[in-house]
């Protein structure tokens, strides 16, 4: 069989049987962003299965206790729900000012809330707001529950990506495309390329501290991602796309893997095809440009670039 060039092995690993583990979570805290729909809800499904205890990071108070009972009645789950929404980065604070009252220690972070705009629009903030919600607000919140990661390790921090980083789009000179004309594809790609760019730097940063950081691309699965833009848009998403896309329990199942399987305890910086490692596109491998990803993500939330652990070894 010819093989693919590695440039669109993505398509070959999206058919590749996927790994799955019956390990247990019995107890152990696991944080999920946007967990009322799609796959976030897949994933706090099967980690209540697993026997986790799931903490609910969602902008939609109903939905969350609809969710939160779902999981009691059908797993006997301990669940909590913390609410904000992610558009809005002072929420995004005060959701992990709550988790770390509240929780002595976090094992499981999963990154997963998202958007996708079709025209651009700005965050109270200031910010594009693709950029904001997909890499800021979980850049943000990452920064904030790390050292709580480090004291519970062995610990887990699981950045739901995409595919669409391969459509590139970062211009760190404009990140909030006052200068370019906006499309909807290439700002999700900017927004996921950054947040890439920031998993490598994390693992470096992380290397020796027993918690570890990965990306996964979800799948093509059903999901309620861009349905916040017009009527035709949502309603192409529906007749046209929908039907074409998968079950989104295949990214739960995933999701669940990378969070319990005991072979990916010390696996760190990686980014994976659902289950299935992948090399992400190349722009999204720029270590020069990550750590201006880095530094620039710091300066715009306000918060102290940490030492690599180079550089302590070296002060």
């Amino acid at each position: 069989m010819m093989k693919l060039p590695e440039e669109l092995q993505f398509i070959a690993n999206a058919r590749m049987p996927q790994k799955t583990t019956e390990a247990r979570l019995d107890g152990r805290v696991c944080v999920v962003t946007g967990a009322t729909s799609g796959v976030g809800l897949a994933a706090v499904q099967r980690l209540a299965r697993g026997g986790a205890y799931v903490v609910m990071v969602c902008r939609n108070g109903e939905k969350a206790a609809r969710v939160q009972a779902t999981l009691k009645d059908e797993y006997g789950a301990q669940t909590d729900v913390v609410l904000a929404d992610f558009a809005r980065l002072a929420e995004v604070r005060a959701a992990a000012t709550t988790l770390l009252q509240r929780y002595p220690r976090i094992d499981v972070l999963i990154n997963n809330a998202g958007v996708h705009m079709t025209r651009r629009v700005l965050t109270e903030d200031g910010h594009e707001m693709a950029f904001a919600v997909n890499h800021l607000a979980s850049f943000l919140l990452t920064r904030l529950l790390l050292d709580r990661l480090k004291a519970s390790a062995p610990a887990r921090i699981i950045q739901v990506n995409s595919q669409g980083h391969r459509f590139g789009g970062l211009d760190l000179n404009d990140l909030t495309w006052a200068r370019r004309r906006y499309i909807g594809l290439r700002g999700y790609g900017a927004s996921k390329t950054a947040q890439l760019l920031t998993v490598w730097e994390l693992a470096d940063r992380l290397a020796g501290s027993g918690v570890t950081i990965n990306a996964m691309h979800p799948g093509a699965v059903k999901s309620n991602i861009g349905m916040n833009n017009g009527l035709l848009y949502r309603l192409y998403n529906r007749i046209v796309i929908y039907p074409f896309l998968k079950d989104p329990a295949i990214a739960g199942e995933a999701i669940y893997y990378l969070a319990a399987a005991p072979e990916m305890a010390t696996v760190s910086g990686k980014f994976f095809n659902l289950t299935i490692e992948e090399k992400p596109a190349a722009h999204a491998l720029d270590r020069a440009v990550g750590k201006r990803v880095w530094e620039i993500s710091n300066q715009l939330l306000a918060i102290n670039s940490q030492p690599s652990a180079n550089e302590e070894a070296e002060s």
